[in-house]
């Protein structure tokens, strides 16, 4: 670029989205002149949703500043735990998080989830539409102007996944009260009308059970409980340690 250069700092939680000579201090970057602080970033591979505080010369900014030949720039990763303001605190994630929507319904969270990939520009207007924080592994789908409100999962394992939006979004925690299969709401159900979703040992074995208002579905204390009961006692004990 022609335009005036400027020097960046990027701060280290950022680090894995820009190459390796850009994560030593701060580091010359040619701009054109035009282009808004929040595209030079995001030209760096960035995705917006994890920046927080944007310094100029040790001056805070928006993302629509436009940078200044000389000025010296620090990005910064977002505060924990994130403000989301405007809506209650949901989200919605992208057909590769499967796992993880599972996992954020167990523990009461509101969580829409696509199991089918219905393509970046559905899950933005999703987004909007419903006011839910996107969460993906998609920098691109992060990077979507109608968003209402996005945030990248660093991790690949569930278990560090889950740990992340807990530690960065402080959600409210319900555990067993959502439906892991839909996000529908649970009520208490009775044996007889669960029924048609039980088989003979089931029937004989439990006697209480819970249903999904929305879909239907059924739930009881079954072989997997217990694996599922570490995941909710690991995430209540991560909600006490941050109190």
């Amino acid at each position: 670029m022609n335009g005036p250069e400027i020097h960046v700092e990027v701060a280290p939680a950022l680090h894995l989205f820009v190459p390796s000579a850009r994560r030593a201090g701060a580091t010359a970057l040619g701009t054109d002149g035009v282009s808004t602080l929040g595209h030079v970033i995001e030209s760096l591979g960035i995705p917006l949703t994890e920046v927080g505080t944007l310094l100029v010369d040790g001056r805070a900014v928006e993302p629509s500043h436009i940078p200044a030949a000389d000025e010296r720039v620090s990005v910064r990763a977002v505060d924990r735990p994130q403000q989301v303001p405007g809506a209650p605190l949901r989200f919605l994630l992208d057909v590769h998080l499967g796992t993880l929507a599972r996992r954020l319904r167990l523990l009461g969270v509101d969580t829409a989830y696509e199991s089918t990939d219905i393509g970046d520009p559905a899950l933005a207007a999703r987004s909007a539409a419903e006011k839910r924080v996107m969460l993906s592994r998609d920098r691109g789908l992060l990077r979507r102007r109608e968003l209402w409100a996005g945030a990248y999962i660093y991790s690949t394992r569930p278990e560090d996944q889950v740990q992340d939006v807990l530690d960065r979004f402080a959600p409210d925690l319900h555990p067993w009260t959502r439906c892991t299969a839909c996000n529908g709401l649970l009520k208490e159900a009775t044996k007889e009308e669960v029924a048609d979703q039980l088989k003979g040992g089931t029937q004989r074995s439990y006697d209480v059970f819970a249903q999904c208002t929305d879909c239907g579905r059924a739930y009881w204390k079954g072989a997997h409980h217990e694996q599922l009961e570490a995941v909710v006692e690991r995430a209540l004990s991560m909600r006490t340690q941050r109190s």
